[in-house]
């Protein structure tokens, strides 16, 4: 069974639908180990060696967080800036991370249609996500296609919602039971609920 950690940041629980209910269900998943960061460092003093721990003892590390002006929540860039260190993570002898994956479960307010070149947002998700994706390589960790819910803000609760955290479940479910092959990411890739949940009907 692959060991597998999920770090949920999101500043404005309160407010949140999606990722709220997505967090609920996977902090509920046996044998899954599950930190919101925005609860564990309130004051951003983050651990940096119980969190290095953490990576060390687990296979796939899953960023679940919404995307925050194109980037990650506050409190998880600075875990990255902070846990990832030259030695550890990337550089002279910087090799821990090396063949572990990191996967990211994103919700974005805007459509799909709007993360186009052609959209409002003038770029797709996956250029906004490229910073991340350089740290998985950097860190010679493998990048599989981001689980991502576009128009998370006017999802409809009782099917879209529901059909995306049904999707996220399985597919940590999966990952977890090693019924689910994890492949680097092409350029574009993303994976939605979709994709998922139709593996369950095979």
């Amino acid at each position: 069974m692959a060991k597998i950690i999920v770090y949920y940041a999101h500043p404005g629980q309160t407010f949140s639908r999606a990722n709220r209910a997505m967090a609920k269900r996977a902090s509920n998943i046996e044998g899954i180990t599950f930190v919101d960061l925005y609860a564990e460092y309130p004051r951003h003093d983050i651990d940096v060696g119980k969190e290095q721990t953490r990576l060390l003892e687990h296979d796939v590390i899953v960023f679940q967080f919404p995307l925050y002006w194109y980037s990650t929540p506050s409190l998880l860039k600075e875990w990255q800036d902070l846990v990832l260190q030259h030695g550890f993570a990337y550089g002279h002898g910087g090799d821990k991370l090396a063949g572990k994956t990191l996967l990211l479960a994103i919700t974005a307010g805007g459509s799909d249609e709007a993360y186009t070149r052609d959209g409002y947002q003038q770029h797709t998700m996956r250029t906004f996500l490229t910073p991340l994706e350089q740290t998985a390589g950097l860190c010679q960790m493998r990048f599989p296609p981001p689980y991502v819910l576009f128009g998370a803000l006017k999802a409809d609760e009782g099917v879209e919602l529901t059909h995306h955290i049904d999707g996220y479940v399985e597919l940590l479910t999966r990952i977890r039971d090693d019924k689910f092959k994890l492949k680097d990411a092409t350029a574009e890739e993303l994976t939605c609920a979709s994709d998922i949940l139709s593996l369950s009907e095979e």
